[in-house]
């Protein structure tokens, strides 16, 4: 990377088949910080290539606080990655909401608060900040749209960090999910900046390459974070469609490389 000032990060699950570890010797030759959301055991591997895990990952999106009767399973395993998190030096552990399933808002919300509420106190004393993804309900097509999550709106899930009231709480701001429910995304970072804390891209439509083929401006939402004076990470996030898929994530780097 030329300048650096944007911290970059890997989602592996956009690059099956490719080993973790391969995709990570990829990230690492290119100038990326982070490979992310990826499973506990391969974080000393990545250490070893000038690695770190930006992120990790925990529950899974469709399991969440939306559903009390969800809330043990997911305690038990954020608790279990805020341990590791802290132990490796990770400071970001991704949560969901799950679905609606018929809640109404008002329900929904309360239940992630109070169910958020249950775990934080030790977020907060492991210094980990859980990051509550927002997801778009539009899209009907596996892994580029989740109908029927309960946390679809920016708004929604700013609420629900504001009502927990942690600084230890606060949103994984998905670039192409924010895109899909609301659009006007620069002004959406500016107004929500004090709740960012992990970034994802992808290409709208269809969750692929960030370049010409799609709608946004990534140099320009790149800018606008630095503008804010976000210094967490941007995690690439769009399924290649290149035949070279290392070439298509170069392309990506350099394009938020601002």
């Amino acid at each position: 990377m030329k300048n650096g000032r944007i911290k970059q990060s890997v989602v592996p699950w956009c690059f099956n088949p490719m080993p973790v570890l391969e995709l990570a010797q990829h990230a690492a030759a290119l100038g990326l910080a982070s490979v992310e959301l990826c499973d506990p055991k391969i974080w000393p591997q990545l250490k070893e290539l000038g690695l770190t895990c930006a992120i990790a990952g925990s529950h899974g999106f469709a399991k969440g606080f939306a559903q009390r009767e969800q809330w043990a399973e997911c305690h038990k395993i954020l608790r279990e990655r805020i341990e590791q998190a802290a132990a490796f030096g990770t400071t970001r552990v991704i949560t969901f909401s799950g679905f609606r399933k018929g809640l109404s808002d008002e329900e929904g919300i309360a239940n992630m608060v109070a169910g958020i509420k249950e775990v934080v106190g030790f977020a907060e004393e492991k210094k980990v900040t859980l990051c509550i993804e927002m997801l778009n309900s539009r899209v009907d097509v596996q892994m580029k749209g989740h109908p029927d999550y309960f946390c679809d709106s920016m708004e929604r899930t700013i609420e629900i960090c504001r009502q927990i009231g942690s600084e230890r709480c606060k949103v994984l701001f998905d670039l192409y999910h924010v895109q899909i429910m609301h659009g006007d995304v620069i002004a959406r970072i500016r107004q929500h900046k004090d709740y960012i804390a992990h970034v994802h891209t992808a290409g709208v439509p269809g969750r692929n390459e960030i370049d010409e083929t799609q709608e946004m401006n990534y140099p320009a939402l790149m800018k606008a974070l630095l503008d804010i004076g976000y210094e967490g990470f941007v995690g690439q996030e769009f399924i290649p469609t290149w035949p070279d898929k290392v070439a298509s994530l170069a392309d990506g780097v350099r394009r938020c490389d601002v």
